[in-house]
């Protein structure tokens, strides 16, 4: 099985570009954030063409969050659970049918800048909401795969240029220690797993020539249940998109499950 992750920053200013990749990779499931668009504008019919049936959680102008999968999407959950009053579209998550059932979930996690802002305490109270509903999904025991743009810098390797991250909320300590706190629940990061080391990057900036500098960081992230974990047998980031024309200043990211 192939699950991947994109922010595709707008599904439908970006949807040629979106589909040319979907008709070339044809994941198995697909997490995609910041669609910007509510339900009812989530170009479902275009993916269904493609074999993919959609489930969305959407909002007007920002984030928002899709799950696309080639068998039927059960037990659909829109909304972080823990804070009734959060209404940012940040988080869907179901079950993946078939043989072996796979639970995954699409995440957008807060940005969080200006660090002087109210906007990074709520990055930290959202990780930690996050945190405490993993624990929770891990008590089932069963493939669970956390996936998205988690807009978190795990560590110096995960950068061209650290230093230029000193400021920003995703290489703040507390992100990190966040971060880390999560995957020390029990699920492992497939790209430490089994990905190509160092230099992995998912994010380039639109300024300053980020992308043929190679400036880019990694912030989008597959989490593992170990029941997952076990059966993982490649992590791949697929850099090409972000050369296409009027790409996403992020690229995807995909993993492989073998369930033999």
């Amino acid at each position: 099985m192939r699950i991947a992750t994109w922010n595709v920053n707008s599904v439908n200013a970006r949807l040629e570009t979106v589909l040319r990749w979907f008709e070339a990779e044809r994941p198995d499931v697909a997490c995609l954030q910041e669609i910007k668009c509510v339900d009812e504008k989530f170009p479902a019919e275009a993916f269904e063409r493609l074999g993919y049936t959609c489930a969305v959680h959407g909002q007007k102008t920002y984030n928002g969050v899709a799950l696309l999968s080639r068998t039927p999407l059960e037990d659909v959950t829109r909304g972080l659970p823990g804070d009734p009053s959060d209404d940012q579209a940040r988080y869907i998550e179901a079950v993946v049918s078939g043989p072996r059932p796979v639970r995954v979930a699409s995440i957008y996690l807060p940005n969080g800048n200006p660090v002087a802002s109210e906007k990074f305490p709520y990055k930290l109270a959202w990780m930690a909401r996050l945190h405490r509903h993993a624990a929770s999904l891990l008590r089932h025991e069963e493939p669970l795969a956390l996936m998205g743009d988690y807009n978190v810098i795990p560590g110096p390797l995960d950068a061209a240029n650290p230093g230029d991250w000193s400021d920003d909320a995703l290489f703040q300590p507390e992100s990190r220690e966040a971060f880390r706190s999560l995957q020390w629940s029990g699920l492992t990061d497939a790209w430490a797993e089994v990905g190509d080391g160092p230099g992995g990057y998912t994010f380039w900036d639109y300024q300053a020539g980020a992308w043929p500098k190679n400036n880019g960081i990694r912030i989008d992230h597959a989490l593992l249940s170990p029941q997952a974990a076990d059966r993982l047998v490649a992590c791949r980031i697929d850099r090409s998109p972000r050369g296409w024309e009027k790409p996403s200043d992020h690229t995807p990211l995909m993993i492989d499950l073998n369930f033999g």
